[in-house]
């Protein structure tokens, strides 16, 4: 649990580690987040070396980061709701398909980004 009495930089200190274990446990536990990981690797190089303008390469990379964003809030409500229980109940079920929709639909807005960016170069 964080220290509440942190201030200034201890604060930030503190912080820092806690998203570093965050992140740890996201690459651990969650496929996805992994996937998504090595995609961001190698697809951010090469939307910085595609885009012509610091706008495009502004829209390939930030719609590229998006997405873990993204898959890392779905994959916080997903352990939420399953620290509170394991039974099937059709709120915990919609809370996950819902989360799982935001994630699904980042991806997409990454694809059209990433389409309506470089198509017209090569079209």
């Amino acid at each position: 649990m964080a220290n509440q009495n942190a201030k200034g930089w201890r604060r930030l200190v503190n912080a820092w580690h806690f998203s570093q274990a965050g992140f740890r446990a996201a690459y651990r536990h969650e496929e996805a987040f992994r996937q998504e990981v090595w995609a961001l690797l190698v697809l951010l190089p090469l939307g910085l070396w595609l885009g012509e303008s610091p706008v495009e390469r502004a829209l390939l990379v930030g719609s590229l980061l998006q997405v873990p964003i993204v898959e890392l809030l779905n994959s916080a409500i997903e352990t939420n709701v399953d620290r509170v229980g394991l039974e099937r109940h059709e709120l915990s079920g919609r809370a996950k398909d819902i989360a799982s929709a935001a994630v699904f639909l980042v991806i997409v807005f990454a694809t059209s980004i990433w389409g309506l960016v470089l198509l017209p170069k090569w079209l």
